[in-house]
C-alpha cells in the first residue's frame, strides 16, 4: 500500500501570482484511481464522522477506485448538494481526513481532491440530471439569503417536495461564494453550475430581495410561506477601532473582496474601481486574510500579512498559508497595528506597530499577545484591508422584533436543528455562529431542511 498521497498539480507560484486562473489544476483519472486504491475501506468509517454532511466517503471512493465515476457521484450527492465546492473550500484537514487512520502511518486519503475530481468529471462529461424527489407536498418554504447555508437547506427541501423560494439581497446568488472567495481558488462558473442544478431541481431563486427591508419575515408568511429559514450569513465587517480606519485606501476585507470576486474589478474592462495600491498592509491571519493579500499580489503590490500571535497560531488552512507565502506574501507575525497613517489628502502613508510576543499558556492552553515595550514602528504603506473578522448584518435582526439575537446581533436558536425564538422560522450558518466554514454552514442547513420538513408533515 502506498502511504504518501498522490499529489494535485498547481500552477507554479511565479505564473499564478500574475493571473486569476485557478491555482490547483485537479486530479487526472488515473490520479484519482490511485489515490482512490489507497483508502482501507474502514469498517467504522472515522472520516464520515468528521464530515458536517455526514457524506459516505468509503463508498463513493470505493466507486473512484473501479472507475465509477457516476456512481460516486451519485453517493456524494446524497448528502452534498455542493461537492465541487466543498472538495475546494472544505478544511477537509481537520474534519474528514484529520480523521483518516492513514495519518498514523504516512498521509491521509485525499477526501477533497477526491470528491473535487468526480465534481469535476460529472460536470465536464454529464449533463445535469433531475434529482429523485418524493412527491410534490404543495406547501412553500421561504429560505433567506443564497449562501452555503440557503443552498444546501434549499437542496435538501425541494429533494423533500417543497416548493422552495430563495431570497438573494445581491443581484447574483452564491453568498459568500461569490463575493468572498477569489476566484483562483473557486472559479465562479463552478459555483453557477451548482446553483443551476438546484434551481433545475425546483428550487426558485429571486435576487435583489432584501429580507428585513424588501419583505419582513412576518410578511413571508402573509404571501403563504409554511416557514423560513434563515441563512442571511456574516456580512457585517470588523474594525479595530484605532486611529486613522476613517482615512482613504482603508477597506474592510468584505469590500475589497467583493469588489474582486463579484465585481470582477481586476479585470481591465470592469466597471467597478479597485484601488491598485503599491504596498498594502492586511490585518488578521484567517483564510479571510489569505484571500485578500493574494488578490492584492496579483493586482500588483508587495504585501504584508499583520498578524499579532505567531505563525503557529494563525486560524486559516495551512495549504492557503503555504501558497500566500509561494507567491510572495511577505507575513509580519507577532505585529500589532495601534495606528494607520495619513499622508497628502488624507490619503494612507503607513501603519504604525508594536512588536508582541506570547505570554505562557492560561488554563485553557492559549498564549496571549503582549506588546513589547519600546518596540513601536512604522510599515510603509498606502493601503490597509482590515481582515479582522464579521458579524451578521443587523438589518433583517433589527426589523423583526420577535427574533432573538445575542449581544454580538447572532440570531439566537433554541435546538441544534436551528429553531429561533419565532414559531416557524429556522436559522442557520454564520447568521448563527459568526463567520465559520461553507461546510459548517451547509451542515446546518441541512439540519435545518429536515426539522423543516418534519415540522411542515405535523401541521
Amino acid at each position: 500500500m502506498k502511504t504518501e498521497r498522490v499529489q494535485m498539480p498547481h500552477q507554479p507560484a511565479i505564473e499564478r501570482s500574475n493571473n486569476f486562473e485557478e491555482v490547483a489544476l485537479g486530479l487526472t483519472v488515473d490520479g484519482a484511481c490511485s489515490e482512490a486504491n489507497r483508502c482501507l475501506q474502514c469498517k467504522h468509517k472515522p472520516c464520515v464522522s468528521g464530515c458536517p454532511v455526514a457524506v459516505d466517503i468509503p463508498a463513493f471512493i470505493k466507486k473512484v477506485a473501479e472507475e465509477d465515476i457516476d456512481g460516486a457521484y451519485e453517493i456524494i450527492a446524497e448528502q452534498n448538494s455542493l461537492p465541487a465546492v466543498c472538495g475546494r473550500v472544505c478544511p477537509q484537514e481537520n474534519q474528514c481526513e484529520g480523521n483518516c487512520v492513514l495519518n498514523k502511518m504516512g498521509s491521509a486519503i485525499s477526501i477533497g481532491s477526491l470528491e473535487r475530481f468526480v465534481a469535476d468529471y460529472k460536470r465536464n462529461n454529464i449533463v445535469h440530471q433531475n434529482e429523485k424527489k418524493e412527491e410534490e407536498k404543495g406547501q412553500k418554504v421561504a429560505v433567506v439569503g443564497s449562501g452555503p447555508a440557503g443552498l444546501a437547506c434549499a437542496g435538501e427541501l425541494a429533494k423533500n417536495g417543497y416548493s422552495v423560494t430563495v431570497f438573494e439581497a445581491l443581484h447574483t446568488a452564491g453568498g459568500v461564494l461569490v463575493y468572498g472567495i477569489p476566484q483562483f481558488r473557486l472559479p465562479k462558473e463552478i459555483v453557477q453550475y451548482e446553483i443551476d442544478g438546484l434551481v433545475q431541481n425546483g428550487v426558485e431563486i429571486q435576487t435583489n430581495v432584501l429580507v428585513g427591508k424588501t419583505y419582513s419575515v412576518e410578511e413571508l408568511f402573509a404571501l403563504g410561506y409554511k416557514a423560513v429559514f434563515i441563512g442571511s450569513g456574516a456580512g457585517l465587517p470588523s474594525f479595530m477601532g484605532i486611529p486613522g480606519e476613517n482615512l482613504k485606501g482603508v477597506f474592510s476585507a468584505n469590500e475589497y473582496l467583493t469588489r474582486i470576486n463579484l465585481m470582477k474589478a481586476y479585470k481591465e474592462n470592469s466597471t467597478t474601481p479597485i484601488y491598485k495600491a503599491k504596498k498594502v498592509a492586511v490585518v488578521g491571519g484567517g483564510n479571510v486574510a489569505m484571500d485578500a493579500a493574494r488578490c492584492a499580489v496579483r493586482l500588483g503590490a508587495e504585501v504584508h500579512l499583520v498578524y499579532r500571535r505567531g505563525a503557529e497560531e494563525m486560524p486559516a488552512r495551512k495549504e492557503e498559508i503555504a501558497h500566500a507565502i509561494e507567491e510572495g506574501v511577505i507575513f509580519d507575525t507577532l505585529t500589532n497595528p495601534t495606528e494607520i497613517l495619513a499622508g497628502e489628502n488624507g490619503w494612507v502613508n503607513g501603519l504604525k506597530c508594536v512588536r508582541m510576543e506570547l505570554t505562557e499558556p492560561d488554563e485553557s492552553g492559549r498564549r496571549k499577545p503582549v506588546p513589547v515595550e519600546n518596540s513601536a514602528f512604522v510599515l510603509d504603506v498606502d493601503c490597509v484591508i482590515m481582515a479582522i473578522g464579521t458579524s451578521p448584518n443587523p438589518i433583517l435582526t433589527e426589523n423583526t422584533k420577535d427574533l432573538e439575537t445575542d449581544k454580538w446581533g447572532r440570531i439566537v436558536v433554541k435546538t441544534e436543528e436551528g429553531l429561533t425564538s419565532m414559531p416557524a422560522v429556522y436559522a442557520g450558518g454564520d447568521a448563527v455562529t459568526g463567520a465559520a466554514t461553507v461546510i459548517l454552514a451547509m451542515g446546518a442547513g441541512k439540519k435545518a431542511a429536515q426539522a423543516i420538513s418534519d415540522y411542515l408533515r405535523e401541521m
